[in-house]
């Protein structure tokens, strides 16, 4: 029986440095999320401190993804032997969860300001909310050249263009109260608001429950990744097939690959490999070969881990 590892020559998947970006990013949004916060408050908007709140969670969301590239860069040691990789997984698990306790508060107020509705300034709710799209369009530029390179900056991008939509949603309603004076449309908004979050932390609780859990990340198809190494040159059979997340951005896999004709080489391993990142995003395959019977192999059967 013989265990094989095999990567490309260039093996290094550090996402590109967004350091800057980052940095300026979560200062610029920290400080409005704070002046939002102050004048939801002064204006009696339950409107700007629902969106105050949607933009500290995405706030969050930049440092985990800061986090996450840091962490990447980290090299294995002896008690952690793949780095900090999956800490990005379980931040994303911890961030959800402080989301949604958030956004029953928020919920909780908004109903509340329906039964007993209370003047906004609706003027200053205009302006802060106008602020606020031009702080998150700027903040998604400067993450868009990478948007399609990296999940994690895709997602950082993402959440910044969707706080310029809300905050444009917060616009609408301040402008709506001026010209109607129906001042319900600010619980209104926030109950909107709310709903937003928990749409997009519904989608950030699941994924990171089954990154915590060592689900196939989501995208990749366990059952075309099975007849691929199936049809590979040389393979009988395979069996012990796993796919996990190591991290928001990484994949790893193992497989054991039954081939009677024997040791395939270095060549083969390395072109499986190749094959298996630019295909389906794997970049950390583990493949050991076996030779001649299998059958005494104890991880044979699909239900034994």
């Amino acid at each position: 029986m013989v265990h094989d590892h095999d990567h490309s020559a260039d093996h290094n998947h550090a996402p590109q440095d967004f350091g800057r970006a980052f940095a300026i990013g979560t200062a610029l949004n920290l400080a409005f999320v704070a002046i939002e916060f102050t004048y939801g408050v002064l204006a009696n908007s339950m409107a700007l401190i629902a969106d105050a709140g949607h933009n500290l969670g995405d706030v969050f969301g930049l440092l985990i993804a800061w986090g996450a590239a840091t962490l990447a860069r980290r090299p294995p040691s002896a008690r952690f032997t793949y780095g900090l990789r999956s800490s990005s997984i379980l931040a994303a698990l911890a961030n959800a969860a402080l989301l949604l306790i958030a956004v029953g508060a928020i919920a909780w107020e908004a109903v509340h300001r329906f039964s007993t509705p209370a003047p906004v300034a609706a003027k200053t709710v205009t302006l802060v909310a106008a602020i606020g799209i031009a702080i998150n369009l700027g903040t998604a530029l400067m993450f868009i050249s990478g948007r399609k390179q990296d999940i994690n900056i895709r997602g950082a991008y993402l959440h910044m263009a969707a706080d310029a939509a809300v905050s444009l949603g917060v616009v609408l309603a301040g402008i709506a109260i001026l010209m109607t004076g129906w001042t319900w449309i600010d619980p209104l908004v926030s109950l909107v608001i709310a709903g937003v979050i928990v749409w997009s932390t519904w989608s950030l609780l699941r994924d990171s429950l089954n990154m915590a859990l060592d689900a196939v990340p989501a995208g990749i198809d366990t059952v075309a990744v099975r007849a691929f190494l199936e049809r590979l040159e040389g393979v009988d059979r395979i069996h012990d097939l796993h796919i996990w997340p190591m991290s928001t951005t990484e994949t790893a896999l193992t497989c054991h690959l039954v081939m009677s004709k024997g040791h395939p080489g270095d060549a083969f391993l390395a072109g499986v490999a190749h094959d298996l990142e630019h295909r389906v995003k794997i970049m950390h395959p583990t493949l050991q070969i076996e030779i001649g019977d299998a059958g005494n192999c104890a991880l044979e059967p699909d239900h034994v881990v």
